[in-house]
């Protein structure tokens, strides 16, 4: 009988050790130096397929609320997570884009192919006035790309200059006559996008000359001081940081860069690749549809798969985590270059591309970008966050590709009705961190283990806001263990812990229009304060956060 029941006792450690595992974190208060930039959490919206037309901005006669054409059920909805800062017109097509095409009378401006995203006809309707006007509703900053691929040094002069000026030009009165009467103060300035790429297929060299001559034509007008954004590299593109950093990094006549505008997208492995994380695939498939509606039409172009955004196995989904995390590493090498030559780390490391890159939902264009968003998908959001906030001494800005039907979207629409994807929830959680003082944290994670591979399972980011509140996100990308903490707080006095958690079932599910709650914020009741210690146990394949206070 004591056999037995000593055997019994083995199993049932043995049960409880292979389901779960304890970690000793230690957050330090003492050891805080940075804060985490609000701009961290900023948004990306291109002229890409039903991202701005059929998604902000609606036909006059679709039955929701509406200021102007701009659809406010999708302006409330991010107005609740306090977005930043919105990135605008590309992307792609930035390098293409005309900005005086977009303003004047609507009725009298001229249609363009949007050769980067299906060769689709717009009317230019949304254009400079509409962009910002949205950026006012929204509360949010708006970070312009201007066209240096295509554009000229005057055209981009002259748009910030219609954009910032109040004194007496042609600009300022072409402006006025268009409605506008005082500027707006535009202050962040992207000088091109992906010039590496379909900005233009630039070396680094190349595109240092030509940063030089545009930046020195992007004046500072009374009132606003541009911060220019350098169009910086393709993933693990080093050579460009270092071409860039040696001959810009020191400012004044040389451009003023406040930025280095990184890019990475995971990808799903496919075939024999076995990393993901590029920039955009070369744009030239094909599509239409009509400016506004931007109804799903023909599928005539051929796309590079990329991998279901619902249908995925674990091993996929693993390697697909592989691949998101590495954006840790990609920081670090960037960040070693850009401190050889800025050691005070004031030159900013914008992300301005990042989120997973899946194939288009099976029946849409696939030249739209059209993709559902899992629990996968707010694993791989909270992770890059918590990896953010943790380079907040480097990575001041950053925007997940797209606000809206596009790519790793927060919200998807289907006529009059949207859902929030389980991403929002993420962005939704932590904007606790907006402008908080990074607490640095140390931990070693768990394995999450696949065959001879393994990950780390958790990841974790903590800050104190300005009222002393502290909060921490955790993210266990295990999809069957649960991780035990026993935490210690250095330097921090506090009673009480509550939390909230996004978790489902499967790593697949999402949010459907037809079952749109699938994966909502919910209370967390796993943290516990026992003595000093904050004792954690975070649930598998789930997001959490935890408020001490």
């Amino acid at each position: 009988m004591k056999k037995i029941l000593l055997v019994l006792i083995v199993l049932a450690v043995g049960i409880s050790s292979f389901g779960q595992s304890s970690v000793a974190l230690v957050v330090d208060a003492g050891a805080s130096k940075y804060t985490i930039s609000r701009h961290i959490y900023g948004h990306f919206s291109e002229h890409l397929g039903r991202c701005i037309y059929d998604g902000y901005w609606v036909s006059e006669s679709m039955p929701v609320p509406k200021q102007d054409r701009i659809r406010l059920d999708i302006v409330e909805a991010l107005k609740k997570i306090q977005i930043p800062n919105l990135r605008w017109p590309g992307g792609c097509f930035a390098d293409e884009y005309h900005w005086r095409d977009g303003i004047g009378p609507r009725n009298q401006r001229p249609t363009m192919i949007n050769t980067n995203w299906g060769n689709v006809t717009e009317d230019n309707s949304f254009g400079t006035h509409e962009f910002l006007e949205l950026c006012e509703l929204l509360k949010t900053e708006p970070v312009i790309v201007g066209n240096v691929g295509s554009g000229s040094v005057e055209e981009m002069s002259k748009w910030i200059e219609y954009l910032n000026y109040d004194g007496i030009s042609p600009m300022t009165n072409m402006r006025k006559q268009n409605g506008r009467e005082k500027p707006w103060g535009v202050s962040f300035w992207g000088i091109g996008n992906e010039n590496w790429g379909c900005g233009g297929n630039m070396t680094p060299e190349y595109y240092v000359t030509q940063y030089k001559q545009y930046s020195t034509f992007a004046k500072n007008y009374p009132g606003t001081t541009l911060r220019k954004i350098a169009s910086g590299a393709n993933s693990t593109n080093y050579q460009w940081t270092e071409v860039l950093m040696q001959s810009l990094a020191g400012g004044g006549g040389r451009g003023g860069m406040w930025g280095m505008d990184l890019h990475y997208y995971t990808r799903p492995p496919r075939g024999n690749r076995g990393q993901g994380g590029q920039g955009a695939p070369p744009a030239g498939a094909q599509g239409t549809r009509p400016a506004v509606q931007g109804a799903p039409t023909q599928q005539n172009a051929q796309v590079p798969s990329q991998g279901s955004a619902t249908d995925f196995t674990e091993a996929t989904y693993f390697a697909t985590m592989q691949n998101a995390l590495r954006i840790d590493e990609i920081i670090k090498g960037h960040d070693s270059i850009m401190t050889k030559y800025d050691a005070q780390k004031r030159i900013a490391l914008v992300v301005g591309e990042w989120g997973i890159w899946t194939d288009p939902e099976p029946g849409t264009n696939p030249r739209f970008l059209y993709q559902q968003n899992s629990l996968r998908d707010a694993l791989i959001a909270g992770s890059t966050l918590n990896i953010f906030n943790n380079h907040c001494d480097r990575v001041k800005m950053a925007q997940l590709a797209q606000t809206i039907n596009v790519l790793q979207a927060l919200i998807l629409t289907e006529g009059t009705k949207i859902i929030l994807t389980p991403t929002y929830h993420v962005f939704d959680m932590y904007k606790v961190h907006h402008d908080a003082r990074m607490l640095p944290v140390k931990f070693t994670s768990p394995d999450y283990v696949m065959g001879n591979q393994t990950l780390p399972a958790l990841n974790v980011s903590a800050s104190q806001d300005s009222s002393g509140v502290v909060h921490i996100t955790l993210v266990n990308i295990d999809p069957s263990k649960s991780i035990t903490l026993s935490t210690t707080l250095n330097q921090v006095k506090w009673a009480t812990v509550t939390g909230e958690v996004l978790t489902s079932a499967k790593i697949t599910d999402i949010n459907t229009f037809d079952k749109p709650g699938t994966l909502v914020i919910a209370k967390f009741d796993g943290a516990k304060k026992q003595g000093d210690l904050l004792n954690v146990v975070v649930p598998s394949k789930s997001v959490v956060l935890l408020t001490i206070k």
